[in-house]
């Protein structure tokens, strides 16, 4: 192919691209059929001169040509500022209200488990001794003992990007492997509320349980409750491999693994606020009552977030989801 007679051939059509892109919106009827035409051939001409005769200087041209053609066709992009606004006032809080019938029932199920083996562990010595030696008892529950000491292990803001990772890690894991049915969500609650229980329990035992809510609730209560969401959301991906509903398996998955990917963001946000509050709040000198009120505070205020921005725009039929121009066309399904 000669270089410089195709170029003759079509520069009139690309400087025509050029002036429609020009003018952004204000195009005509047969100016928008023009411009979507001229794109068409524009995008035909760089690939042709890319695989045939490869100029730089040409395929930079025709390369800026056809970004600001696709650009005049699709419209102008949502601004990031926009998009975070939006993900924060609307899909995240649906996304968490929506699964409401999953993280609330797993909530409380887990609250009632760490109160019974708490309760358990408390009254009955067979059962801590069964546990742990009494000196290793004794290291966990003494003032200043392992269960004190772990909140101000380190420099705190080391010690908050220790414990958001960690917990960020455990919230991705029942999101994420919520789709093998469930299981390893169940095997993660389980463990927490174990391990919760105990410690709970033994510090009770030893006259201490005041000492450990001052310690747990400052930040437990809006962590816990971030863990719950996760695993109600990771609960309600597995029960969609087994019942997707009217829509195929394949259908069913991608959107409610969409809604997964939309709380999972939010919530690193949420378990960075409740590392900011183990690492600065809970082993600070302060009053119990100032510590534990600034987590009554910060769990009521993400409840109420949910309960009223989330629920209006389920409403409003938001589901957590992308947008439909986000999301890609789709085969036809039968009913």
């Amino acid at each position: 192919m000669d270089l410089d007679v195709f170029v003759v051939a079509h520069s009139a059509e690309w400087q025509r691209l050029g002036e429609l892109t020009r003018r952004g919106g204000k195009l005509t009827g047969a100016e928008a059929d023009e411009l979507v035409t001229l794109y068409q051939r524009t995008a035909t001409h760089l690939s042709i001169v890319r695989s045939v005769a490869p100029d730089p200087a040409l395929i930079g041209r025709l390369s800026g040509l056809v970004a600001r053609g696709r650009s005049a066709i699709s419209g102008s992009h949502t601004p990031a500022w926009r998009e975070v606004a939006l993900f924060f006032t609307r899909r995240f809080p649906a996304a968490v209200y929506l699964s409401r019938r999953w993280w609330i029932p797993a909530m409380l199920a887990s609250i009632a488990v760490i109160v019974v083996i708490a309760v358990w562990v408390s009254g009955d010595p067979h059962v801590r001794a069964s546990i742990a030696t009494p000196d290793e008892l004794n290291q966990l529950t003494k003032p200043g003992g392992d269960a004190e000491s772990y909140y101000s292990t380190g420099p705190a803001t080391s010690f908050a990007a220790r414990v958001w990772t960690n917990n960020a890690w455990v919230a991705a894991t029942c999101l994420f492997l919520g789709i093998a049915l469930g299981l390893p969500v169940i095997g993660a609650l389980w463990a927490n509320a174990l391990n919760a229980g105990l410690i709970i329990g033994a510090m009770s035992a030893a006259g201490r349980a005041d000492v450990m809510i001052g310690l747990l609730l400052p930040h437990g209560l809006l962590e816990l409750t971030a863990v719950f969401v996760a695993a109600g959301t990771g609960l309600k991906l597995g029960w969609t491999v087994i019942d997707p509903g009217r829509r195929s398996r394949t259908v069913a998955l991608a959107e409610q693994g969409r809604s997964v990917v939309v709380i999972a963001l939010g919530l690193a946000c949420v378990l960075l606020m409740t590392g900011v509050i183990e690492a600065f709040v809970t082993p600070s000198g302060w009053p119990t009552w100032i510590r534990v009120g600034i987590g009554v505070v910060v769990e009521v205020l993400f409840l109420v977030y949910v309960f009223t921005l989330g629920r209006r725009a389920a409403r409003e039929g938001e589901v957590g989801d992308l947008e439909a121009r986000d999301i890609g066309d789709a085969l036809p399904e039968s009913a």
